[in-house]
């Protein structure tokens, strides 16, 4: 009769990659966040920044901030 004997090694590596595909997920969403939130205030006039008390010097900051917040 085989005996089937599991490794630890393998739980280590299977769990080892489901953290780095998690990461990779989690960077991807911080990644999408930046670039929507970039997107539409770069849409914005001057003017229309203004009227949210933004100036466009901010708008980069503004969108890591909310990449971070993710």
């Amino acid at each position: 009769m085989a005996h089937v004997t599991e490794h630890p090694v393998h739980h280590g590596l299977a769990a080892q990659l489901h953290s780095t595909i998690a990461a990779v997920k989690h960077w991807n969403a911080r990644r999408n966040e930046y670039a929507r939130i970039y997107r539409e205030l770069s849409t914005y006039s001057d003017r229309e920044l203004a009227d949210i008390n933004l100036d466009r010097s901010q708008i980069t900051e503004i969108a890591r901030s909310a990449a971070r917040a993710v």
